[in-house]
């Protein structure tokens, strides 16, 4: 969606929306991603966001239900289940996160948008290629090779 273009709320948007967030959210949720996982590429790919409107949108977005409604969730059942989340660990996170992200920001909007959905799509398939212990296959893979 170019900036120039109007945002006229049609059904359609409104729909594909709602599901967008739905989706990040049960995500969020059930596996603690930012909403940027789902969010981004579906806003780029679905409402045709620029990367930058996508990455922006995503980040707004974030800010009051993941905040207040999953945390508190999480705090209490953590709680429940003696495994309190620590608040300091919380405080100096969201310290770094804030600084982190406010200089992230800057430095993405300066990104051309497709050097962005690079790096974007780079750190996903990392992100998968550790969780799913593939680098460990692939290593004991080439340490068998040379045995």
């Amino acid at each position: 969606m170019n900036t120039n273009q109007k945002h006229t709320m049609t059904a359609q948007l409104i729909i594909t929306a709602l599901l967008i967030g739905l989706a990040a959210g049960i995500l969020s949720g059930l596996v603690g991603v930012g909403g940027g996982i789902i969010m981004v590429p579906a806003l780029v790919f679905f409402l045709q966001y620029t990367q930058h409107q996508a990455q922006g949108t995503s980040l707004a977005v974030l800010t009051l239900p993941v905040v207040i409604l999953a945390s508190l969730y999480y705090y209490h059942q953590c709680r429940i289940q003696g495994t309190p989340i620590d608040l300091k660990a919380v405080a100096l996170l969201a310290g770094g996160f804030l600084v982190g992200g406010f200089f992230g920001s800057k430095i993405a909007i300066a990104i051309n948008q497709d050097v962005l959905k690079k790096i974007f799509a780079l750190i996903l398939f990392y992100t998968a290629f550790k969780m799913l212990e593939w680098d460990e296959v692939i290593f004991k893979w080439v340490k068998g090779i040379f045995q």
